[in-house]
């Protein structure tokens, strides 16, 4: 099919400016509570165990210095969402909990019915501290259940069972108005019936939202050195897109369709948070390892804090901020990078402000291939998103069109 660059729309002097396309996009706040009660064997997150426990009113105030910090690079901005993760956040005290969103909500503009999520393990949530949190202000938690089978969780060094994950559901389900929860698929062993099976048993359990992630080896986890030992076998490519295939058929005829490549939902429970990073929005980023990307100056500037907890907490004491690393970015920078996010989206890219930000538009050429290839499609006016079958090469597909 032969696609005509004009047929997505061209950017115009008339178009709103990238500021007001970023705050369109929502602004949020991530929290990075890096401490786990174990590190799983699949996970390369920035996370750590500490036996000897946590000093949390210290770490509550340094996490409230260095949102002070933010406070004042960013300026006045509407919190959209707000995204407590980890590591394992549902171990903080909902004392912390607490002071950390009152704190937020000082200083900055907090929207009326803003999303508030916290992770949490199945293994560490009671009652109790849910209903704290809950009275602290969180209003949904993303559950990591990882598997509904008790033999799969030990595999993937998960510390609940099964049983325990259902009472989680159940407890949240009660307590907050929304609730996600994650599973790992294209598992050792996992089959095309198996993985049927257990899906749908994870959408009768669903309250609206559902993350389904494949299992992925990455380097300098335990993982990846049984795997490079020849000790730890995962689906080949044609069984892996046939469990990706079957996991987008089953949630859209059971009403919670993929908005993204790996997240499914129930029309309008979709992530706000994390549409604010596909959407190319900007955020501040607190805490060990915390990411941020913002306007700033009327560039898009990159913060990247310090990872090792004890190193990050000296630093904020010392100067108000963990921040070790970042850049501010160019425009085809910004460009590539909201291609790399809004084409994971369903919905797609709005082309015209792909056009702005690299100040030149995506080659026509390279579109009208892909598009013969079937990999990339119209989506809506001036807008171009990956079909299912460019979803399971996306990466492939971005960087052919990238610059």
């Amino acid at each position: 099919m032969m696609i005509d660059r004009t047929g997505f729309g061209a950017a115009n002097a008339g178009d709103k400016d990238e500021a007001a396309r970023d705050r369109a996009a929502g602004f949020g706040v991530y929290v990075h509570w890096p401490f786990c009660a174990a590190k799983c064997p699949y996970c390369d997150f920035n996370s750590h165990v500490r036996h000897n426990g946590v000093d949390q009113q210290r770490y509550t105030a340094a996490f409230e210095r260095e949102l002070q910090t933010m406070r004042e690079r960013v300026g006045a901005r509407e919190v959209t969402s707000i995204f407590l993760g980890g590591g394992t956040p549902s171990l903080m005290q909902p004392a912390t909990v607490a002071a950390i969103l009152d704190r937020i909500g000082k200083l900055w503009t907090v929207r009326e019915r803003a999303e508030v999520t916290l992770e949490a393990n199945p293994s560490s949530v009671e009652a109790e501290r849910f209903r704290g949190y809950r009275a602290a202000g969180v209003n949904r938690v993303s559950l990591g259940v990882q598997a509904l089978n008790d033999a799969d969780l030990k595999f993937l060094g998960r510390l609940h069972t099964t049983g325990e994950a259902l009472h989680a559901i159940g407890l949240a389900r009660e307590i907050f108005p929304r609730l996600s929860f994650d599973l790992i698929y294209a598992r050792p062993g996992q089959t095309v019936d198996g993985w049927a099976s257990e899906l749908e048993q994870a959408i009768g359990y669903a309250a609206d939202h559902l993350s389904l992630y494949q299992l992925t080896i990455e380097e300098g986890t335990p993982f990846f050195a049984l795997h490079q030992a020849g000790k730890l076998a995962v689906p080949n490519a044609d069984l892996a897109a046939e469990l990706y295939q079957l996991t987008q058929d089953v949630t859209e005829r059971n009403g919670l369709p993929a908005y993204e490549i790996s997240n499914h939902a129930r029309p309008g429970a979709e992530s706000r948070h994390n549409l604010v990073y596909w959407r190319y929005g900007s955020y501040v980023g607190v805490g060990p390892g915390a990411h941020g990307r913002f306007i700033e100056d009327g560039s898009r500037t990159v913060t990247i804090a310090e990872k090792i907890p004890e190193l990050w907490l000296a630093q904020v004491e010392q100067t108000g901020h963990g921040i070790t690393d970042g850049e501010t970015l160019t425009g085809s920078q910004s460009a590539d990078e909201f291609l790399l996010m809004g084409l994971r989206l369903k919905e797609g890219i709005d082309l015209k402000r792909y056009d702005q930000l690299a100040d030149e538009p995506i080659d026509a050429e390279r579109i009208r291939i892909l598009s013969e290839e079937g990999l990339v499609e119209p989506s809506g006016e001036n807008r171009l998103r990956a079909t299912p079958s460019g979803m399971l090469v996306l990466d492939a597909v971005v960087a052919d069109l990238a610059r």
